[in-house]
């Protein structure tokens, strides 16, 4: 029998409290977002983002949809970035970079969404097929692999870009550690955001990245990523 209440509006402590006592199993933040839950996160109107209010609206919880971002969570972050969400009418927008980022005092989950959750974890389908786990978080391509993954998508000096290490090549855009330890050969390249960035900044057709992420091997692993960011987008 459950002792707890589901709020409405759940934060991250209280959904994963409710969802231990209906599962028997203990929950986080991160196993949250692998098991699929979506998290939203207020905000308040700011000149800045103007955009994303509509109607006189001044306050809406934008829904964290973008993978990344997501991923950003699952990873321990002190707030939430928004670099892919829906505006207060619900069309799917992608911020300037470097993005929003949230307090995340303002993150909570839908009633809703956790009861579907539950259902669907005490009441699977036949043939229901295992969580995506998000396997990505510091993952991403080697120089070696990118200059193969996206060969020919354009006139861009890919080689030169990664180790100059600046813009969309550097920490701030696409460029991901391996591990801790330093050296010129500790660095990957996240190909999603990679690929928005050659084509925001770089002018890449789209067209051609989406032929890379349609027939190269090496980005098979990320084209699910691709295909929902290009969703949200509308592309």
């Amino acid at each position: 029998m459950s002792t707890l209440t589901l709020p409405y509006r759940a934060t991250p402590a209280e959904a994963c409290a409710w969802l231990a006592e209906q599962t028997g199993t203990p929950w986080t933040l991160a196993r949250l977002l692998e098991e699929g839950g979506l998290p939203f996160v207020w905000i308040e109107y700011s000149e800045a983002w103007a955009e994303l209010f509509h109607d006189g609206v001044t306050r809406y919880a934008a829904p964290v949809v973008f993978i990344e971002d997501k991923q950003y969570l699952a990873a321990g972050s002190s707030d939430v970035w928004l670099r892919l969400t829906r505006d207060s009418s619900g069309l799917p927008r992608k911020l300037d970079e470097p993005g929003m980022r949230v307090a995340k005092d303002g993150l909570h989950f839908q009633e809703r969404d956790l009861l579907r959750l539950v259902q669907h974890l005490l009441n699977p389908p036949a043939e229901a097929a295992p969580p995506a786990v998000m396997k990505n978080a510091i993952k991403g391509l080697s120089r070696e692999e990118v200059l193969v993954a996206f060969a020919g998508i354009g006139k861009l000096n890919l080689e030169q870009g990664m180790l100059a290490g600046t813009g969309i090549f550097g920490d701030d855009g696409a460029r991901v550690r391996k591990n801790s330890r330093g050296g010129k050969n500790n660095y990957l390249w996240q190909p999603v955001t990679l690929a928005f960035g050659l084509h925001d900044v770089h002018r890449v057709p789209m067209a051609h990245l989406k032929k890379a992420f349609a027939t190269q091997p090496l980005l098979r692993e990320w084209k699910a990523a691709w295909l929902e960011s290009l969703r949200l987008l509308g592309e």
